[in-house]
């Protein structure tokens, strides 16, 4: 893997890596995960099993896997995770495009847990969850983000950014979307009464809503809202590269040497992961 990763994805990118004892020990300038002291083939596998698993990939199974210790792989996913981001939002749609908009909202229910735990996170009542806006282009893919509210505010901050003008927009009745009106055409399916009306619903959305919370809750189990982003933006990249501009089904490979492509000049260090370093005390890369 290691002589695959030096003349193949690392020529491609214009990467320059050094492999040292026979592919024992390895370092690469310029990457996210240079400076670290776990060899690159322990790298290079964890980020194949990010990127190949539908549902993510527990850093237990990455402790189990790869041979070192499950806060070393928490780290290291997490790592990986701010990789698999893109480099800015490309806006979707346009005339004749159709484009989805939903939210959604993560998180256990209040009456499940304990009182310490309600208080660390912040939870006061049943309904205090993170909220999650996406916006889809059906056929296409998907910009999803973690938001304070869903208050017109808060959903204009995601639409604006992310679609074009001119395109369809498809949501449901939930009187925030009202705003959509004035910029784009706008079909509201209204779930009290259906979820389908011929071509207006949200089902591509939910689709993506669906395969988040199977990752949050059946792989992660719990996500505390402070990384809940860098779980959605994991799924993202998995979602949106799924097949090629041209319609082509990507596999695993073609995938993992994507995500090697968006590696360059991306780290974090544990302080700034757990919150102990604000942004200004972030030493250059």
């Amino acid at each position: 893997m290691l002589l695959a990763f030096r003349f193949g994805v690392a020529n491609k990118v214009g990467l320059a890596v050094a492999v040292f004892s026979c592919g024992v020990r390895a370092d690469a300038d310029g990457l996210g995960f240079n400076l670290s002291r776990l060899q690159l083939n322990k790298w290079l596998v964890a980020l194949w099993m990010l990127t190949s698993c539908r549902n993510g990939v527990s850093s237990y199974e990455v402790h189990r896997a790869v041979g070192i210790t499950q806060k070393s792989a928490w780290f290291v996913l997490h790592r990986l995770r701010l990789a698999l981001q893109g480099s800015g939002i490309v806006k979707m749609g346009g005339p004749n495009s159709e484009v989805e908009v939903d939210e959604t909202f993560i998180g256990g229910k209040a009456r499940n847990m304990h009182a310490a735990a309600r208080r660390r996170k912040g939870v006061k009542d049943a309904g205090a969850k993170t909220i999650v806006i996406g916006v889809l282009k059906r056929g296409g893919k998907v910009h999803a983000k973690v938001a304070s509210n869903r208050k017109k505010e808060s959903i204009e901050a995601v639409i604006f950014p992310s679609v074009e003008k001119g395109a369809t927009v498809y949501t449901d009745e939930f009187p925030a979307y009202k705003f959509v009106t004035h910029e784009y055409e706008h079909k509201v399916i209204n779930h009290l009464e259906k979820y389908v009306d011929g071509n207006v619903h949200t089902n591509g959305i939910e689709n993506f809503w669906s395969l988040l919370k199977r990752g949050l809750g059946g792989t992660y189990i719990a996500v505390e809202p402070f990384h809940l982003f860098r779980y959605v933006d994991e799924q993202a990249f998995r979602f949106n590269h799924r097949k090629d501009n041209s319609g082509n089904k990507l596999n695993d490979g073609e995938r993992f040497s994507i995500a090697l492509s968006q590696i360059v000049g991306k780290r974090i260090t544990y302080k700034e992961l757990t919150g102990k370093t604000q942004e200004s005390e972030r030493q250059p890369f």
